[in-house]
């Protein structure tokens, strides 16, 4: 990996793509210092300390959400767009059709995203606030009719169209996903602060217990990220025209976690909401809804019946979203037409059932893998409960392994381009 890193700055355009990305990601750092004006920070930092969900929607800003800033909401938005296109494009047939014509149809689909995401995001930006306010966090009269209110909006979702516009930005002229980079950036930005709270109280046999879990869990990340079941493909010779194309063989990854971090953060907010909610009514005046509310912020607040229920969560979510991104029936058509078959399987609908047996199959791993990651901490912090101030996030290590690995397949690929065209010329 290091030699890569020195070899990809040696070479001046993959040097220029990088440091791309390092310049747009600066600016994402300083915009997620400048705060929108208009909050008690007293109590937004109270407030955040002691909520759960609003604590992981600030994970994937940067801390921009607790610092209220301009860039507050993140890619947020954007990444629920992106879900919600995905989701509507196996159940709607026009977007079925439109994703099936190539590039175009690509760009389209990423056209209705950015259009999704500018509703999404004032609505986020309204609840948000609307929230704040409930808690008596807001300095200000919160009213649409209020310039103040409407301007803060504004600002919230103007931050996060910028956002997205920057994440494009990196996936055109540097390297790797600009969206996943933001996320990325927003992560590693909590490490000097981690780093610090631990220095103030040092616990050195906390530092290498969580170092060699952390060193663990990365390399068993990496193991089932690039965990795949390569399918044998034979394709037979053809003619088209009057040129004969000789037959090949190839393989079909099947990757054995297919859905990514999609799941965790499914499940996680389902399970959040509940509990979420409740407590805006644990002091109602009505005696029934009082203890209801209660109740429910009891149940959820039982570690063991939490951990269980973000276990069964995500991996039911990991089957349910593998299922929309991975289409048998679409993969064995494919094949079909271009005459392409599995040794030993019919074409058509035995492709089709093989396929969908042999998926479902390893998303057993897959799935488990995610509820592991997912309960990890849990399961950290009732072991070893000295570890104290630090943490062991699953899905932000998830992520963060994620990013990097996926971008250095592509720092390696593009220096194998290189030496491919010095070759040819």
């Amino acid at each position: 990996m290091f030699e890569s890193l020195i070899n990809a700055f040696r070479a001046p355009d993959i040097r220029r793509r990088v440091l791309f990305v390092l310049g747009i990601l600066v600016v994402f750092r300083l915009l997620a210092q400048v705060p929108v004006p208009g909050v008690d920070r007293t109590a937004l930092a109270d407030f955040f300390a002691g909520n759960q969900l609003f604590g992981l929607l600030d994970l994937f800003s940067g801390g921009g959400l607790s610092n209220f800033s301009v860039v507050g909401l993140g890619v947020n938005p954007y990444i629920n767009a992106s879900i919600i296109i995905q989701l509507m494009t196996g159940v709607i047939p026009a977007l079925t059709a439109l994703s099936r014509e190539g590039e175009y149809g690509r760009n389209k689909i990423n056209q209705y995203t950015r259009y999704l995401t500018v509703p999404l995001a004032m609505l986020q930006a309204y609840g948000f606030l609307a929230l704040l306010n409930s808690q008596r966090i807001l300095t200000g009269r919160f009213d649409l009719a209020s310039f103040e209110t409407v301007t803060q909006i504004l600002t919230l979702t103007a931050g996060s169209i910028l956002l997205m516009w920057l994440g494009e930005l990196i996936t055109e002229k540097g390297i790797g996903n600009g969206i996943s980079f933001i996320i990325f950036a927003g992560i590693v930005s909590r490490v000097p602060v981690t780093i610090q709270r631990f220095l103030e109280s040092p616990d050195w046999a906390s530092a290498i217990i969580f170092a060699v879990l952390g060193f663990a869990a990365v390399a068993v990340i990496i193991y089932i990220q690039e965990g795949q079941r390569r399918i044998p493909i034979q394709y037979a010779s053809r003619v088209r025209g009057r040129r004969m194309y000789q037959g090949g063989s190839t393989f079909l990854p099947l990757r054995v976690n297919q859905a990514g971090v999609i799941p965790i953060i499914f499940a996680v907010s389902i399970l959040l909401f509940p509990s979420q909610i409740a407590q805006y009514f644990t002091t109602s005046q009505v005696g029934l809804v009082r203890d209801a509310a209660q109740a429910i912020v009891a149940f959820f607040q039982n570690q063991f019946i939490y951990g269980l229920l973000y276990f069964l969560l995500t991996v039911g979510f990991t089957y349910f979203y593998t299922a929309f991104t991975f289409k048998p029936d679409e993969t064995a058509e494919q094949l079909r037409k271009n005459g392409g078959f599995i040794p030993g399987i019919r074409p058509g609908r035995p492709t089709q059932d093989y396929l969908a047996r042999i998926v479902q199959r390893i998303t057993i791993a897959g799935a488990f893998f995610l509820g592991a990651v997912a309960v990890a901490p849990f399961v950290v912090s009732a072991i070893l409960p000295g570890l104290g101030g630090l943490s062991l996030g699953g899905t932000s290590l998830l992520i963060v392994v994620s990013v990097v690995v996926e971008t250095m397949k592509q720092v390696e690929a593009q220096l194998m381009m290189r030496n491919y065209e010095g070759f040819i010329r």
